[in-house]
């Protein structure tokens, strides 16, 4: 990225000039865990992660931070260095690293991190994602379910090991143990020093002569198992709960990943909800609606009855409290809502569209809105 294509790196993290370290730091975090790219998929989140990194790298170090503030980028770019005939960074040699990023992201992601031998590094498994398929009362009030769950586990036959029975693993002779290397050069009068995993053996630290026959000395292995989840009461469509350490085995002595469970929802025949709250139609004749009644409303809870009152009109909706869906991790339920809809009958015969004719001429008077409305139009219109 060329420096005049770059944006301030206080603009980047979203802080003030003079923001303190800890300020800056709280900004990153929160950066960084809404655009990792391993959970934000968006086409620019990748290049936003690396700028945010970028930011932090310069911002949390108080010298860099200084050289920035003085000079800009170019107070942090190894060629405006060079081009000054010494090293304005100092010290601390150029950029040596993200320092503490590793364990910032340990904290949101399970990342790698050292272990106390200074051999490989522990990694959390992975998260494992499965989805199950429910009715609608089920997720209402909770089920339980059995789900595939394909993950890696630590072989059973090495316990994680790697080696044969009888073997154990060798310390690496070109890391010493440590899993990784360093190479220092010098370039145009500074010395840039650089760490990558140990190529001997691939940043483990150990090397296995011996490998187990089951997991061929990785440790772990693919394996497919039926499980069985529980779906919390009050769940909604597209949502999905988390199985702390039902993931994959991590590596090295890392912890498991966690099982996701994405739920989906079938359709039900009456029932439609928004959030904890029911919603459905009743039809209900012309006469009850004009005239009144008691009637049978369906629920999660089964029938219920209810008493529209005389001159219902088409569209009005009820609530009945407490029967809706419950919050989930809570005892307290939404409502229901009925619409009722007045059906207008048809394939009439003479005689019944005759009285009906009758009934109309009747009941004129009783109409007000209709009488509103054409009083409305004739003013209008003539």
């Amino acid at each position: 990225m060329a420096n005049e294509n770059k944006r301030d790196y206080y603009e980047v993290l979203g802080v003030e000039k003079n923001a303190a370290a800890d300020e800056i730091k709280r900004a990153y975090r929160k950066l960084a865990a809404k655009y990792h790219p391993d959970v934000n998929h968006e086409a620019d989140a990748e290049a936003k992660f690396k700028e945010i990194n970028e930011a932090y790298e310069v911002l949390s170090n108080q010298e860099k931070r200084q050289l920035y503030n003085q000079y800009g980028f170019a107070g942090v770019d190894p060629n405006f260095a060079a081009s000054q005939g010494g090293n304005p960074f100092g010290g601390f040699g150029g950029f040596s690293g993200f320092g503490d990023l590793g364990d910032i992201f340990g904290d949101f992601f399970g990342g790698g991190t050292r272990t106390r031998s200074g051999g490989s590094r522990a990694a959390r498994g992975e998260n494992v994602v499965v989805q199950v398929e429910v009715s609608f009362e089920e997720a209402a009030f909770g089920c339980k379910k059995e789900v595939n769950v394909s993950r890696i586990e630590t072989c059973d036959q090495c316990h994680g090991s790697g080696c044969a029975e009888g073997t154990q693993p060798e310390t690496c002779p070109q890391c010493r143990g440590s899993g990784q290397v360093r190479t220092t050069q010098n370039f145009m009068g500074m010395t840039m020093q650089s760490t990558a995993a140990c190529p001997t053996c691939g940043g483990r630290g150990k090397l296995i002569k011996n490998p187990c026959s089951r997991c061929k000395g990785k440790g772990r292995i693919k394996r497919s198992t039926k499980q069985t989840v529980e779906v919390p009461a009050g769940i909604d469509n597209d949502q999905a709960f988390r199985i702390s350490g039902q993931g994959s085995a991590g590596a090295n002595g890392g912890p498991n990943g966690d099982l996701m469970v994405n739920v989906r929802i079938r359709r039900h025949e009456l029932f439609t909800r928004e959030g904890s709250d029911v919603y459905c139609e009743m039809p209900i004749s012309f006469a009850q609606a004009a005239c009144g009644a008691d009637i049978e409303v369906p629920t999660l809870d089964g029938k219920v009855r209810y008493n529209v009152p005389e001159g219902t009109q088409t569209g009005t909706t009820f609530r009945l409290k407490g029967k809706g869906i419950p919050y989930v991790g809570y005892k307290n339920r939404g409502d229901q809502y009925v619409t009722v809809v007045v059906e207008t009958p048809t394939k009439l015969t003479k005689e019944q569209k005759d009285l009906l004719h009758q009934f109309d001429a009747a009941t004129e008077k009783s109409q007000p809105r209709k009488k509103s409305f054409f009083d409305k139009m004739k003013r209008i219109f003539e």
